[in-house]
């Protein structure tokens, strides 16, 4: 029988060990620190604009040329805009030569041209075009004395055209493709300006162009004549064959500013009238 110091030994032992059972079981690890919630993704930036680039040759008072600031203006600029701003896309304006004008369209450099652009048979083969914007027809220009009187006195004589214009093909029909006598220009006013020297007999070119030159140029003593063998044109937005979603919002800006008076506005601030009042040939067309 063990004595009492040592069975007061063991129990005091045995209630230690209990303790330490309990307190192991009883223990808790610390607390894992609290996840960290995920910083919020920075939202995407909102995609810019798409901003359509217009080709337009600046050298064709009153429809596109630059002003003292070089800033290009004039009455096709202000119809684009207009119909941009109806069609909800944005614009730009580029000066583009006319002798590459075409090109600079197919290769994808332009989105669109605006240049007085008349609208064939032979450009619809490799371009597409909005809606006619406006109409037209070739004029005659030659110096007050002159005895020409109508387009076939042009026959033999030397003739200012501007290259790859309607007015060049009208001329090239006349006198053929080989005559030496069409002299060529990179723009009307360049040919009315050798018109002036004497260096050429008349000109032939856009009506609403050559009439702005002749009211503005009153010391080059020009006079004007039309013809019944031009035929009637129209000027169209022209895009890239095929572009048919451009064309689509083009068209439906037109029809807008058509609608509500814009283009009117827009058309009398340039040629002094509407154009259900204005003479049979108001204007003029590459």
């Amino acid at each position: 029988m063990p004595s009492i110091t040592t069975r007061y030994f063991l129990q005091t032992a045995g209630t230690l060990l209990a303790s330490l059972v309990l307190v192991a079981c009883g223990k808790q690890e610390p607390p894992a620190p609290a996840a960290t919630a995920p910083a919020p993704a920075a939202s995407a930036p909102a995609p810019a604009a798409r901003v359509y680039v217009v080709g337009t040759d600046a050298a064709y008072a009153p429809f596109e040329s630059q002003n003292e600031k070089g800033e290009i203006v004039g009455f096709d600029i202000d119809v684009v805009k207009a119909v941009a701003q109806k069609a909800g896309i944005e614009v730009k304006f580029i000066n583009t030569p006319w002798e590459g004008i075409f090109n600079s369209l197919n290769q994808g450099d332009r989105d669109l041209l605006v240049s007085a652009i008349t609208i064939t048979p032979e450009r619809k083969q490799t371009m597409d075009f909005s809606t006619p914007y406006f109409d037209a027809q070739q004029l005659i220009a030659v110096k007050k004395d002159s005895k020409i009187a109508d387009f076939s006195h042009l026959k033999k004589l030397k003739v200012g055209v501007q290259n790859g214009t309607t007015g060049d093909e009208v001329v090239t029909k006349l006198q053929g493709k080989s005559s030496p006598n069409i002299k060529r220009f990179e723009s009307t006013p360049l040919a009315l300006k050798e018109l002036e020297a004497g260096g050429v007999d008349a000109v032939v070119a856009d009506n609403g162009v050559v009439v702005h030159y002749v009211n503005n140029n009153v010391g080059a003593k020009f006079k004007t004549l039309s013809d019944a063998s031009f035929a009637a044109e129209q000027y169209g937005l022209a895009v890239k064959k095929g572009n048919t979603e451009l064309q689509e919002k083009l068209n439906k800006g037109l029809a807008d500013i058509k609608t509500d008076g814009t283009y009117d506005k827009i058309y009398a601030q340039y040629f002094g009238a509407a154009p259900a009042a204005a003479a049979p040939a108001p204007a003029a067309s590459k």
